[in-house]
């Protein structure tokens, strides 16, 4: 099977991005594959499982793989209790159905944001889900999720325009001293900045922050550090859904995105993500993050992964054409 056949094999989550980001179809037919994100897709699956108070359920922690099972049994159990993701919670339940693409105006949508609005408080200290709370990437991830679903996040913005890094990045761990960025924290305060420019038109401090942030990626070449030259293995994995872990393919993929023009800084990442294609033009899914989720989106670990397929083509599409 044609590989593109194969994607268009599956949700309309992945469908309609296949059809506008591969398939250059016509604006009408990606809208009304979109529309059954939510009709007969994950998008409407996910919205159905939400509570009236707005939070979705959570469940007995399950795993995926040996190896996440593994990573659980290594935590002693005083640690168990305070490490285990719960990929099911509010943030991470509108996370996907962001990636899902639901129409952010669809009435259901609407309504269960208000419900979100209205009832859901961060753990931090009791703070309104929407007012964000203190660390930079959980308040990021809340800029995409404001922006996104049409909801006034600017003091959150204003908050983190004041917390860039002199390195141009963002870290979770500035307030205990750190003084240089981090990949998975400047990258969601990226995604959530990017999505408010585009929703409502961010101005210059935005535009400005969002380039700074794009800098401490492409000076390290996308997942190598700047004092040494190294990197972690996990980033050359690629993931889906990645939730608040950076990986290559999801540095790239924003890049994309954001119609950043790549430049010969990426070009050894792109190569990275290019040499990970298969015989039958698949990318598997490599690296899956230990945690419980409402139901599967992916046929598991080490198997070919639309999800990372998906992002791999339009990652190396945007490449190669600006070479042309």
């Amino acid at each position: 099977m044609d590989v593109v056949d194969w994607l268009l094999d599956s949700d309309p989550a992945i469908r309609w991005q296949v059809l506008r980001d591969l398939a250059d179809a016509p604006e009408e037919q990606v809208a009304a594959e979109r529309t059954r994100v939510l009709s007969d897709g994950w998008g409407g699956r996910l919205l159905a499982l939400q509570q009236p108070d707005g939070k979705w359920p959570t469940g007995t922690p399950t795993f995926s793989s040996e190896k996440a099972a593994q990573w659980w049994r290594s935590m002693d159990a005083s640690r168990q209790g305070t490490l285990f993701p719960e990929w099911t919670s509010i943030a991470w339940s509108l996370t996907l159905m962001r990636l899902f693409g639901v129409e952010p105006g669809d009435p259901a949508v609407r309504d269960a944001v208000a419900r979100v609005h209205a009832n859901a408080r961060w753990e931090h200290d009791g703070e309104p889900f929407f007012a964000g709370e203190v660390e930079p990437c959980i308040n990021g991830r809340t800029v995409a999720l404001g922006a996104y679903y049409g909801v006034d996040i600017s003091p959150i913005v204003a908050r983190l325009l004041g917390e860039q890094m002199a390195d141009g990045g963002w870290n979770c761990e500035q307030e205990n001293g750190s003084t240089r960025g981090s990949f998975h924290t400047t990258i969601e305060v990226l995604e959530g900045l990017t999505e408010y420019d585009r929703a409502v038109g961010g101005g210059p401090q935005v535009t400005e922050a969002v380039t700074r942030g794009q800098e401490y990626l492409l000076q390290r070449q996308m997942f190598r550090r700047l004092s040494t030259g190294e990197h972690l293995s996990a980033w050359t994995q690629f993931s889906h859904p990645t939730f608040w872990h950076y990986d290559v393919l999801r540095g790239l993929d924003y890049l994309r995105a954001a119609e950043v023009k790549p430049d010969e800084r990426v070009t050894e990442a792109v190569e990275l993500v290019r040499g990970k294609q298969d015989a039958d033009g698949r990318w598997l899914l490599e690296n899956p993050h230990p945690g419980d989720m409402h139901f599967p989106i992916d046929d598991g670990e080490g198997k070919p992964s639309r999800w990372n397929t998906l992002r791999a083509l339009r990652v190396l599409r945007w490449y190669d054409s600006a070479a042309e």
